[in-house]
């Protein structure tokens, strides 16, 4: 009886020794209701969400995205680890042309959710290649479908298409996941979810699209956190781009500019009180040249977010450096002039009412 009773004892100092020792939960896991076992933990799911939550890069996934990311990765990591092998070839045909369009690198995991990357893949709706186009719509992008010849079928044209595609899509919808919204389900359904929820935030419109589309943007996210192990501002509404990433995220896909253009060019991120203006002048660069490398400078300069990832042409940008800490101190002074003038502006006004 002595003996069992000791026994006990030992198994309960043991069983308060084990749960004092546990591994300590970190708050933010807690705080999104996401249940880590040791599956998740061996798959990578404990650095996926503290890259996303903490923003390793800036970006965090949205907290309504987490559930269904984490279901994503369980049951399709296998399939997308053997495809970033075999895949290698035509993702770099895809970042090519997505760069030549100024367009994130990272849209071509939609091509992954369309079609696994398949150029004979069909549809049930008659959407055709690696990157589902129907026949109108390809035909509006330029690529011949006919009987004979179904250049949806050719990855470099049919991703020349949707390159095309996708850069409209944004300049209209200027959100991106509104545009894989209507990449999967049209504009139209966009505009309607859009005009339903009274909100352009994805989250608080999503109920009012289509199942398929509403979950298409969802495969967008997981795939790209499988394949990366982190979002960015293709996984983040408009207002989350603009509150977690540099102020020119938002900004420079709607550079326009070409191959050597964007081969020949120098990028360094600035903050501060820059003027476009000024820096301009410094390196000898026409405005408007100036505004078509570096579009919404002064904008995002005078944000909160006033981080820029300034691109000029390589000659150009040596004189940036060069000049750097003059061009820096201009602008400031231009800025308390206009401060000092604005107030002076303000004085007289109330004393033209008095």
């Amino acid at each position: 009886m002595k003996r069992l009773l000791l026994s006990g004892i030992a198994f309960f100092g043991f069983l308060l020794y084990s749960f004092a020792n546990l591994p300590k939960v970190d708050k933010t896991f807690v705080a999104l209701h996401i249940t880590i076992d040791t599956i998740e933990v061996k798959n990578g799911f404990t650095n996926l969400f503290l890259a996303s939550v903490s923003g390793t890069n800036g970006a965090r996934l949205n907290p309504r995205a987490v559930s269904f990311v984490q279901d994503f990765m369980t049951h399709n990591r296998e399939e997308m680890e053997s495809m970033k092998a075999w895949g290698r070839p035509y993702f770099k045909v895809i970042d090519g042309i997505l760069g030549q369009f100024g367009l994130p690198s990272q849209l071509k995991y939609l091509a992954v959710i369309e079609s696994n990357l398949k150029p004979t893949a069909l549809s049930w709706a008659g959407a055709v290649g690696p990157w589902q186009l129907m026949p109108a719509t390809a035909r509006v992008l330029g690529l011949k479908v006919n009987r004979k010849v179904d250049e949806r079928k050719n990855y470099y044209k049919s991703t020349k298409a949707a390159a095309l595609y996708l850069r409209d899509l944004y300049a209209e919808l200027g959100d991106w996941l509104l545009v894989i919204a209507a990449y999967n389900g049209g504009t139209a359904n966009v505009y309607h979810a859009i005009k339903k929820s009274h909100s352009r935030d994805f989250w608080h419109l999503q109920y009012y699209l289509p199942t398929e589309s509403r979950n298409h943007v969802k495969k967008f996210i997981g795939t790209q956190y499988t394949f990366e192990g982190q979002g960015s501002v293709t996984t983040l509404t408009k207002d989350e781009a603009t509150n977690q990433l540099s102020g020119s995220s938002m900004y420079v896909f709607n550079r326009k500019l070409n191959k050597d253009e964007e081969g020949s060019s120098k990028t360094i991120t600035v903050s501060g009180k820059y003027f476009s203006t000024v820096i301009s002048k410094y390196i000898m660069m026409d405005a408007g040249e100036f505004n078509r490398y570096n579009p919404e400078f002064d904008k995002v300069m005078a944000s909160v977010n006033n981080s820029y990832d300034l691109k000029l042409p390589a000659d150009k940008m040596d004189l940036f450096v060069s000049n750097k800490y003059d061009i820096l101190n201009e602008s400031v002074q231009r800025l308390l002039l206009e401060d000092i003038s604005g107030g002076m502006d303000k004085s007289v006004a109330g004393l033209s009412h008095k």
